[in-house]
């Protein structure tokens, strides 16, 4: 008879989780009839005024009278969303409810404001109290959350697939989030169509998150190098395993064979099917692994903004986009990661390599990754560092700050990393090339 684990033992289980999954052109139009089997009658739409005004968010919307849904769009959404943002959306959905379920009309942004807005119109308390520890009170949902269903019409977050709500703590100039297994979408529904309309900036730096998404979780610790949890201490996050593995290792050889192309030709349709399925699988890697430094830095990145207007965004106020932000120090992150899998970088940039029209044969192996991402960020115009969004050596402390917050992720990194080592990614991701 085998001798059950002790917590002292390896872990030995690992978990997964996923949305139900609708892709194809079209399948938006679909939700009235999915909404209609959970019995649902009222439902809040929640979308941002640009998705808004293209007509998307009503499309969907109107769609639901056919099973006598009532569908409520509300446009208030924060393209990357605040704790403020997120209180007034909180606010609308408690003071206008109640609701028998939500659809997700738009990128990240709106996905994460949809998940706040059910996790609070289901539970008690205030925001601050479901962030995420040491920046809040990292409390979990006592009652079952409405069924979400998240229509991304921008293809990076992968928010769609995850148990993940992002959030810039203003006060702080700290990004960081909330994470519970129940804000994850009951259904994902992936409809191409919706995200031809996506500029070229906005494709470059949301797709950067999917490749971030997909390399963070393939490369993270190995989900046996954690000491055995009890049932009751699972979270989302549990380092790379083989399922996560298959999904992140087909939203790189789907990024290699499209990324470029949807930047560059954003009517190609077999482009944006792609990516938009990418962006799902690659959700599906990370929202079961995790990502570590990159994502971890990207935080103070965006949360610490000075005067920066990305390209193709309509936003007037400074920011740095969140899948921007990630990019920036990820050649540099991947290679301070590299002797602690070097088999692993290898393959994942081998399979990002074949993509493009280059031969790195001669590069050194500890090269590669940061190689091939560095090219593919030159070819689709992502800004060259850290210190083209604004910050210098200068900022480099107050960025280790924020970053350090961020252990939920750095304890995902497939190494061990200090305050020294962020330091010096930080510092030689001022310029990248």
């Amino acid at each position: 008879m085998s001798t059950l684990p002790t917590p002292q033992s390896p872990e030995s289980v690992f978990t997964y989780g996923a949305p139900q999954l609708k892709f194809g052109p079209g399948a938006a139009d679909e939700i009235g009839y999915d909404l209609s089997l959970t019995g649902a009658k009222r439902v809040l739409v929640v979308t941002d005024p640009g998705v808004a005004e293209a007509g998307v968010a009503q499309r969907v919307a109107d769609q639901m009278g056919q099973f006598a849904i009532e569908a409520i769009v509300w446009d208030g959404t924060h393209v990357e969303p605040t704790d403020d943002s997120l209180r007034e959306a909180v606010d609308y959905g408690r003071s206008n409810g109640p609701w028998d379920a939500f659809v997700a009309v738009g990128g990240g942004s709106s996905i994460d404001t949809a998940k706040a807005i059910n996790l609070m119109t289901s539970n008690e308390g205030e925001l601050m109290d479901y962030i995420n520890a040491p920046v809040g009170g990292g409390k979990a949902p006592q009652n079952p959350l409405k069924p979400l269903v998240a229509v991304p019409t921008t293809t990076g977050t992968g928010s769609e697939s995850t148990t993940i709500c992002v959030l810039d703590v203003l006060s702080l100039k700290v990004k960081t989030g909330i994470s519970h297994a129940r804000l994850r979408p009951t259904m994902a529904v992936i409809d191409p169509m919706v995200t031809l309309t996506q500029p070229a900036g906005v494709t470059a730096a949301a797709g950067m998150d999917i490749l971030c998404h997909a390399l963070e979780s393939y490369t993270a610790r190995p989900y046996t190098s954690y000491e055995h949890k009890q049932p009751h201490e699972r979270v989302p996050y549990c380092g790379s395993n083989p399922i996560a593995d298959m999904w992140s290792e087909k939203a790189l050889a789907l990024l290699a064979g499209s990324f470029r192309t949807a930047v560059h030709d954003g009517d190609n349709l077999d482009a944006r099917a792609d990516m938009a399925l990418a962006a799902t699988f690659a959700g599906m890697g990370f929202g079961n692994a995790g990502v570590h430094i990159p994502h971890a830095n990207a935080y103070p990145i965006a949360g610490r903004v000075k005067d920066f207007h990305p390209k193709d965004y309509p936003s007037h106020e400074p920011m740095v986009p969140h899948g921007m932000s990630v990019s920036l120090t990820a050649p540099e992150a991947f290679r301070f990661t590299f002797d602690a899998d070097p088999e692993r970088h290898l393959k994942a940039a081998r399979l990002l390599a074949a993509g493009a029209d280059k031969n790195y044969d001669c590069v050194p192996d500890a090269e590669l990754l940061p190689t091939v991402l560095i090219d593919l960020m030159r070819d689709i115009d992502i800004p060259n560092g850290c210190g083209a969004v604004g910050y210098d050596s200068s900022d480099i402390s107050d960025l280790v700050e924020g970053t350090m917050k961020q252990q939920r992720l750095l304890t995902t990194s497939p190494k061990p990393v200090t305050e020294e080592d962020i330091a010096g990614i930080f510092e030689r991701s001022l310029n990248l090339w």
